[in-house]
């Protein structure tokens, strides 16, 4: 497991692989490594999000809680977005979100309902 510093932004290199986008910046690895471990090259579960997560040597826990405002959120967590076009991986990384698709942003990428799992290192 490397230590988590600093993140760095990665854009999905497809529509369908926002969650490899994630991993790979949790990570530091490639998304291609990743979608190597995931063993898909669409979308990702979150059974895949937990198992290669766990397999980085983080401990992601294990309950699913609803937010409205990044004051609520912990240093670090994996976000599942209801997007106007569909659900949506995201990070949040100790006050940035490291989006796949927007970019990196100061607030919530656009969506309708979303929801975090704590990261711990």
């Amino acid at each position: 497991m490397r230590p988590l510093n600093n993140i760095i932004h990665i854009y999905e290199p497809d529509p369908l692989q926002c969650g490899q986008a994630v991993l790979a910046m949790l990570s530091g690895k490639s998304v291609d490594e990743i979608i190597e471990l995931c063993g898909t090259t669409r979308e990702t579960t979150l059974t895949d999000m937990k198992r290669v997560i766990a397999g980085f040597g983080f401990n992601m826990l294990p309950e699913r809680k609803q937010v409205r405002a990044k004051s609520e959120l912990p240093d670090i967590a994996l976000l599942s977005l209801e997007t106007p076009k569909c659900w949506h991986w995201s990070l949040y990384f100790r006050g940035r979100f490291y989006d796949p698709e927007y970019g990196l942003l100061e607030d919530f990428p656009p969506s309708n309902r979303r929801y975090f799992w704590e990261i711990k290192e």
